[in-house]
């Protein structure tokens, strides 16, 4: 186990002084044991008086002081994000209450024997430190610990990291370091090593990938969906005016939607970077590949070319596959687009699906589980590559067309490991490629589909909107594109001021639409306590956050309606209506 740096712990140490305790409001959605909360009767609380409070508010580790028996006296707000609490909830509870069951009964000795030599350090990994959310599950942690000086005597400062993404890896490539010692022969060790280097590589780039995702798609959908309402307004002042031939009008609407193909482009980058980093949201589904595929056919045709000559071959008895289905498609895509790249003079193109066996030799030297596999063949007789440039190819933004983003086959990469799969590449330069894609079968029934509402059908009929974003980029055009459908919307910032507006609308409210992370109250839990209230209301998360931070919510269990982040006025409107709709 890997613990944080000591940069964080550092930062806290400025505390110059510590404050005697209110009582702590009322919680949002309490599912844990009561925590113990200290009250200070008559005491007026002193300043916290913070140096460097902007890191100190937005360093990546959560940061919590508290005093010789464990009162929590300050947190960041990276601790509400990680624990699941709120800021208020926090201020003067037990510590206790953030450790695992297990070690809560030793846990005060430990701090007892911290501050009788109060220096700074690392927590002892030999304790395998585990943290307790509000919800209840337990993950491990790295903590850095350091002593503050306040007026009441020394106080604890806990930097704490989640270390589960760190240990998956770690376990990940401990799978990959076991499979080595068996292997007997020179030829399967060398491939081993070399898949062992390319996914330490590629992890590290798709942590860097996922790091931006958030903020980068917040400012998207601000972009996107303020451009959305000028073009909407600009339509109907022309059409009030008369004006559709007003050259004037014609070059503004013309020109927000240019900003909209940007931001639009730049949002399809980022979900590019989101899928090879593994970190983007999937619903999977139970597909039958064969119709996948088919259904393709047509736009591959286009997409390809009358130069490329496209045949497909398809295995019978064929078994299922359990992905994501907008992603296979994209996976064909890029691969098929990367094949015609590799024939500018045109050629043959062959897609090719059958069952593949994967032995206990092929299991070790792919880092995949022996069974039954789909395999889909996509096979070119364009110019080939090199090895040097075949090892690379599943590298972000790593190109030799000059042209492009470089993220295809990375995105290819994403998609298929995530599914459980493999990806292997065979091409020779001047002799065409051959990509072999891999995906586990699966026993479970074909997912049903259903159709989502034409645009005709997306306006309001009477309904009521309670909006809950914290940012005012993505709240409030969204407010107004839903009202401009006819829609009566309810915004608010945060979860205290949504159960305030819930609490003095008398009426019906038809959809709570809401974020997922916020500060002082997650959107899971506004949801529990407005359904607890209202429990007719059908909810829809929003989130811009990536996969690993938003699954721990709850809110990519299967019958949770979501919808990422950045989304355009119809993707919005179409969603809300098909939530709306279902089951009525």
């Amino acid at each position: 186990m890997v613990v944080p740096d000591g940069v964080a712990a550092g930062i806290v140490t400025e505390v110059t002084a510590v404050t005697t305790l209110r009582p702590a409001p009322r919680r949002l959605g309490a599912n844990s044991p009561a925590p113990e909360i200290r009250r200070a009767p008559g005491a007026e609380a002193e300043k916290i008086e913070v140096k460097y409070e902007r890191i100190f508010e937005h360093g990546p580790d959560a940061l919590i002081v508290v005093d010789a028996e464990g009162f929590i006296h300050l947190v960041n707000r990276q601790t509400e994000s990680l624990f699941g609490y709120a800021r208020h909830e926090l201020v003067g509870m037990r510590v206790d209450m953030l450790v695992a069951d297990r070690a809560r009964s030793v846990h005060r000795g430990h701090r007892a024997a911290y501050l009788a030599s109060p220096t700074a350090r690392a927590m002892d990994l030999a304790l395998e430190p585990m943290g307790r959310r509000k919800d209840g599950t337990e993950f491990p942690v790295g903590v850095s610990l350091s002593p503050v000086e306040t007026n009441r005597g020394i106080f604890l400062a806990a930097a704490v990291r989640d270390l589960t993404e760190r240990q998956r890896i770690e376990r990940e490539r401990a799978q990959v370091e076991a499979r080595l010692l068996v292997v007997e022969r020179d030829e399967e060790r060398a491939m081993m090593e070399a898949q062992l280097q390319k996914a330490q590589r590629l992890e590290s780039i798709g942590q860097l990938a996922g790091g931006v995702a958030h903020d980068f798609n917040n400012l998207l959908a601000g972009i996107m969906n303020y451009a959305g309402l000028v073009s909407a307004n600009l339509g109907r002042e022309m059409d009030r005016r008369g004006l559709s031939e007003d050259e004037v009008f014609v070059t503004l609407v013309q020109d927000v939607g240019e900003i909209t193909g940007v931001a639009k482009r730049a949002a399809a980058l980022t979900h590019q970077l989101l899928t090879f980093s593994r970190r983007t949201v999937v619903r999977p589904e139970v597909l039958d590949l064969n119709s996948v595929v088919s259904d393709m056919e047509k736009l591959l045709r286009t997409t390809i070319g009358e130069s490329v000559d496209l045949r497909m071959v398809f295995a019978s008895e064929l078994p299922l596959i359990k992905a994501d289905r907008g992603q296979i498609d994209q996976v064909l895509m890029n691969l098929a687009v990367n094949a015609r790249d590799a024939m500018p003079g045109g050629g043959k193109l062959e897609i090719e699906t059958c069952t593949f066996e994967v032995d206990q030799h092929y299991a070790r030297i792919h880092a995949i589980d022996a069974g039954v596999y789909v395999r889909l063949l996509v096979s070119d007789t364009g110019t080939g590559m090199s090895q040097e440039v075949s090892a690379r190819s599943f590298e972000p933004f790593f190109s030799t067309k000059g042209e492009g983003s470089g993220l295809g086959l990375a995105t290819v990469y994403g998609i298929v490991t995530q599914a459980g799969g493999n990806i292997v590449i065979d091409s020779e330069l001047g002799s065409g490629t051959t990509v072999q894609v891999n995906f586990p079968a699966t026993k479970d029934p074909v997912s049903g589909q259903r159709e989502l509402p034409p645009d005709a059908q997306l306006s309001s009929r009477g309904e009521t909107v309670l909006l809950v974003e914290d940012e005012e980029i993505v709240r409030e055009p969204a407010r107004r594109m839903l009202a401009m459908r006819g829609y009566t919307v309810l915004a608010a910032a945060n979860a205290d001021a949504a159960l305030a507006i819930m609490s003095a609308h008398p009426a019906q409210i038809d959809l709570l639409l809401t974020d997922v992370v916020m500060p002082g109250g997650s959107g899971q839990e506004l949801s529990i306590e407005v359904l607890e209230h209202r429990p007719t209301t059908k909810v829809l998360f929003m989130s811009g956050y990536s996969h690993d931070v938003i699954a721990p919510q709850g809110v990519l269990e299967e019958g949770v309606n979501l919808i990422e982040k950045p989304f355009s006025s119809d993707e919005l409107l179409r969603k809300v209506r098909d939530v709306l709709d279902a089951g009525s």
